[in-house]
């Protein structure tokens, strides 16, 4: 009977010793990979990992694990010389095969979701106006001036906010906002010029981890939320 207790107390100190080693293995992973993560996607703001599946040191060993959340902040998307800040973006990464070194891997799918805020895609207009909530999904309000015949003239605009196919060749996908009408339509080239003000296109597919692709968009008073979708994704850039 003393043996069994002996027995038993060996096989709990053993097993805590076990899963402590597989903790400690599993958040120093985490933070190495946010490390390669924030380092590549050059982010102003910070990388955040949360690997899945008990234990982590068997999925290790087999280079193989089972999901992977990542969390980033302050992400900077440049495409044709222009950036797109996302506030966040959040994705899960489902059976991700490590590469040799452990310093990145590729995952069979991901999905996930990013914001961005209506003060970044203020700047990303670059064309002066200010965005803000059009206070129903999918409608912004742009506010825009215009200097016509010497005299500024300033608008807001109810406008949509689209994701739509890119250029033929190019691929990917463009966040589109269009103004639905213009106050003053029936004065000779105001349309033109306040259009000029508050209609515009950005591709951000370019600031994504290779393999992410946006699948649909929504807004609301906090910004402009993304679908994010993908096979055989990049993880680390590896």
């Amino acid at each position: 009977m003393r043996f069994l207790r002996f027995i038993v107390i060996v096989a709990v100190v053993l097993g805590g010793l076990f899963v402590g080693a597989d903790r400690w293995a599993v958040g120093y992973a985490e933070d190495r990979l946010a490390e390669r993560i924030q380092s590549r996607q050059g982010l102003a703001g910070s990388a955040e990992v949360d690997i899945h599946g008990f234990p982590f040191l068997t999925q290790a060993l087999s280079h193989e694990l089972e999901q992977v959340d990542l969390k980033l902040t302050g992400v900077d998307a440049t495409a044709d010389g222009r950036k797109t800040r996302l506030s966040e973006l959040d994705a899960s990464f489902h059976d991700v095969k490590l590469n040799g070194d452990y310093t990145g891997g590729s995952a069979k799918r991901a999905e996930g979701t990013a914001l961005i805020s209506y003060e970044d895609l203020t700047k990303a207009s670059q064309t002066g106006a200010t965005l803000t909530y059009g206070g129903q999904p999918g409608k912004l309000k742009v506010t825009a001036t215009v200097d016509f015949f010497g005299k500024p003239i300033t608008r807001s605009v109810i406008s949509t906010v689209a994701l739509v196919d890119g250029k033929e060749g190019s691929g990917g996908k463009i966040v589109r906002v269009r103004a639905d009408s213009v106050p003053g339509e029936g004065i000779p080239g105001i349309e033109t010029a306040i259009r000029k003000r508050t209609d515009f296109d950005r591709r951000i597919d370019d600031g994504l981890p290779a393999g992410l692709k946006l699948s649909a968009l929504t807004s609301d008073a906090a910004g402009v939320h993304l679908t994010l979708t993908g096979t055989d994704v990049s993880l680390a850039g590896s």
